[in-house]
């Protein structure tokens, strides 16, 4: 499969690393995905790959602290100097490279966990740039047990469940993804507490709503998880999302949720269903 990479500069300076995956069929549009914490962009080259033959090009850039955008490994979880708030201006001004680039499609937003947070800030003031928007494996922030006071940590997600076989089976119920994750040296790892601070300082933001109701009342939003996904404690973290977004006079809030899936539903063993699902909702929000 093709793939380009590619960087930008940020307004502060660091090099952001970059994906393109072209559409292998004649092109309706494009998605833009934001990965979550302790991973990067190219564990999606399968949903990149499954959209790609459906006619859309897929972008994505590894988030500060994560991926090829690390310097280096001591740098990962680092968001840096310019914190949460620039790791969302990043994803801003991948949004207008990609209408340069692919002008004239619609583009729409993917985050994931982390980058489903990061996504829920964008919306608040970007909501112009994008045609769609959806959230995977997400949550209300201000919901979130976060200690701000020390580094995240993604091993004892999953503590209180069965007896797992791995630290990280809460991601999925397939232990061949479960171990490619543990093996891969970019995963794995929490982001810092003085980043995790800078994350939990847009909850009141999000909740807000007077700043809801800048997202332009049209926007249609898919939501969809695993209920059994400890970041949602069972959907009672997830639902005021959706919730808060109707009360904004937001018209097409869409939800969907698998029973028994855990954190990454792109990931899971119905992944193909959830990808089906995923897309027959892009076509018909871009009509």
């Amino acid at each position: 499969m093709d793939r380009e990479n590619f960087s930008f500069t940020s307004d502060d300076g660091l090099e952001v690393a970059c994906f393109r995956w072209p559409a292998t069929t004649l092109p309706v549009g494009v998605l833009q995905i934001a990965h979550g914490m302790g991973e990067h962009s190219l564990r999606y080259a399968h949903v990149a790959e499954f959209l790609n033959a459906a006619g859309f090009h897929v972008y994505a850039n590894d988030h500060r602290g994560h991926g090829r955008t690390a310097p280096n490994k001591e740098s990962l979880g680092e968001f840096g100097a310019g914190g949460w708030n620039a790791l969302v201006e990043d994803m801003v001004a991948l949004s207008n490279i990609i209408r340069t680039r692919d002008r004239g499609f619609p583009l729409l937003l993917l985050g994931h966990s982390m980058g489903s947070f990061a996504a829920q800030l964008y919306l608040l003031y970007h909501s112009d740039l994008i045609a769609a928007a959806v959230l995977s494996g997400s949550a209300a922030v201000d919901k979130l047990a976060i200690d701000p006071s020390r580094r995240a940590d993604l091993a004892s997600m999953g503590e209180g469940g069965a007896a797992p076989r791995t630290p990280y089976d809460w991601l999925s119920h397939d232990a061949a993804v479960v171990d490619a994750y543990i093996a891969d040296p970019l995963c794995g790892f929490g982001v810092s507490a003085n980043s995790m601070q800078s994350m939990a300082a847009s909850a009141p933001r999000l909740i807000d709503p007077q700043e809801l109701k800048r997202i332009r009342s049209n926007l249609p939003i898919y939501i969809f998880a695993g209920d059994e996904d400890p970041i949602n404690h069972k959907l009672e973290w997830l639902k005021p999302v959706a919730e808060r977004y109707r009360a904004a006079g937001i018209l097409h809030v869409t939800e969907k949720y698998y029973p028994g899936g855990r954190h990454e539903m792109m990931n899971e063993t119905n992944r193909d269903q959830v990808l089906t699902d995923l897309l027959n909702w892009m076509r018909h929000a871009i009509g």
